[in-house]
């Protein structure tokens, strides 16, 4: 992954927080697999950074710093009571018209690190609407009410509307020979799909700052996540 700095994500900053734009495959706290997190990176920016949320490795999109102990406590809480706005972006496998569908589904964590919907699970509940539909496809606006591992790709599965690429979960890989007719590939070459990971982007984040006043910011897509939108645009 290109070792961008670290001040070319932030797309808010004041005294007490940082927002900043997550690219995919960078994991939010430290990972084995990783030299690279986003909260060592927030440190050699801000020494007292800490994060109150996660985002899954693959998953981009925006996520908030605080930069205080004072402001980590005031955002930890607002998570906790579900006063914090998200909304994902997801592409979705299938044509989908949802219109503020709730998924109200308990989930529960395996010992495998998958989730799944279960009665012996916490509660959970995902808002779903559909923002645009392609042939095969549809970009879906996701708004969770709760803060559940893996719950939107859970949840979008269960509406069964799997996350592209979201194998763990139902979805399925998404190659260009797939949209493209006369697309042909070399002979000796392996198609790769046209997103390395589950289509999963965190679109949007809002809360409030210690005056009470709204903290929030949208994050663009990534590139590949750019691409794959443009790609179904240009072929649908």
């Amino acid at each position: 992954m290109k070792k961008e700095k670290f001040e070319d994500w932030i797309l808010f900053e004041n005294e007490n927080y940082l927002l900043v734009n997550k690219p995919p495959f960078l994991s939010t706290l430290m990972d084995r697999q990783s030299e690279r997190n986003v909260l060592d990176l927030a440190r050699g920016y801000v020494t007292d950074a800490q994060v109150a949320h996660r985002l899954d490795k693959n998953t981009s999109g925006v996520i908030a710093i605080a930069k205080n102990p004072e402001a980590y406590r005031s955002l930890a809480i607002q998570f906790e009571k579900r006063k914090v706005y998200k909304i994902y972006h997801a592409l979705t496998d299938g044509i989908h018209k949802f219109e503020d569908h709730k998924v109200a589904v308990p989930l529960l964590t395996t010992g495998k690190g998958e989730v799944k919907p279960s009665r012996k699970g916490k509660a959970s509940e995902t808002i779903l609407n559909s923002i645009k539909a392609f042939s095969n496809h549809t970009l879906l606006s996701c708004k969770p009410l709760t803060g559940r591992m893996h719950q939107v790709r859970v949840h979008c599965a269960y509406a069964g509307a799997p996350i592209a690429c979201d194998e763990l979960y139902g979805g399925k890989w998404l190659y260009l020979s797939s949209l493209k007719r006369k697309f042909n590939i070399g002979k000796f070459e392996e198609e790769q799909p046209l997103i390395k990971r589950y289509a999963l982007h965190a679109h949007e984040l809002v809360f409030k700052d210690l005056d009470g006043k709204k903290v929030g910011a949208v994050a663009p897509y990534p590139k590949d996540f750019e691409v794959l939108i443009k790609q179904l645009e240009k072929n649908s």
